[in-house]
């Protein structure tokens, strides 16, 4: 049902689509940069890198903040409460639907790339694709629990959003977005590598593109702050009912 929902904006799902190539302009700068520099990677495995991330982007992008808010800003929330079934999972299968409806925009838009950058083109392995997909899904469901339990402030605040946004100024610079990790000092990078941002684009893009990469620490750490955040939205759901008026927050 939510698939074909999408599919009658498929019109607006393009300029969606369009709206996440802001790796790919990195993409060139980064490239061009490494042409002249120390870094840790080649033209060529930016490129990669930032395709890859482009890929990882647009299969992993949540927006349930902003529905959930308005649910429970305009009491539209309350229908769902009645229903048999926990609301998040309208919102989750919207997401998964999406994904599967904007899949043709984002094959085309790499073949494009692919074909300004053909010195780029490689076949992944089996084993690194099937990893990294699996990886793309944690970090969706990762992003997905994380977004949805800072949406459950909207039981408090009509304007949840804005912690959304800060927090997306912290998934910029530390996700991997504009530059991948190695490029930062050490220091820096370790204690990064211990908060869920690496785990939401730079993780599962280094295991597409075939780079060293601590799997087992890399999933186990995704998996720690999933359980953690849903721990936490657990109980901010209980509480935030309680608050919730049928009428907004």
């Amino acid at each position: 049902m939510y698939y074909a929902y999408m599919v009658e904006y498929r019109a607006e799902l393009m300029f969606w689509v369009l709206s996440g190539t802001f790796p790919l302009i990195f993409m060139g700068i980064r490239a061009q940069a490494s042409q002249g520099g120390q870094f840790a990677l080649d033209p060529i495995a930016f490129i990669r890198y930032f395709l890859v991330v482009f890929l990882v982007r647009q299969l992993t992008v949540v927006w349930v903040i902003w529905e959930f808010e308005r649910e429970v800003v305009e009491g539209k929330l309350s229908a769902f409460l009645l229903q048999p079934i926990d609301p998040v999972w309208r919102h989750f299968f919207s997401h998964v639907s999406e994904r599967f409806a904007r899949l043709p925009f984002i094959l085309i838009l790499l073949g494009a790339f692919l074909l300004l950058y053909p010195e780029a083109v490689w076949l992944p392995s089996y084993h690194a694709l099937l990893l990294g997909l699996i990886a793309i899904a944690g970090s969706f469901c990762l992003r997905f629990i994380i977004q949805y339990t800072v949406a459950m402030f909207a039981f408090w605040t009509e304007r949840a959003h804005a912690i959304e946004q800060f927090w997306y100024l912290l998934y910029i610079f530390t996700s991997g977005m504009i530059a991948p990790l190695d490029v930062f000092p050490d220091a820096v990078r370790a204690v990064i590598l211990w908060t869920p941002f690496p785990y939401l684009i730079y993780f599962p893009a280094n295991i597409i593109i075939g780079r060293p990469t601590a799997l087992v620490q890399g999933f186990a750490t995704m998996l720690a702050w999933g359980l953690s955040f849903l721990a936490l939205n657990r109980w901010l759901w209980r509480r935030g009912l309680r608050q919730y008026s049928g009428m907004g927050a």
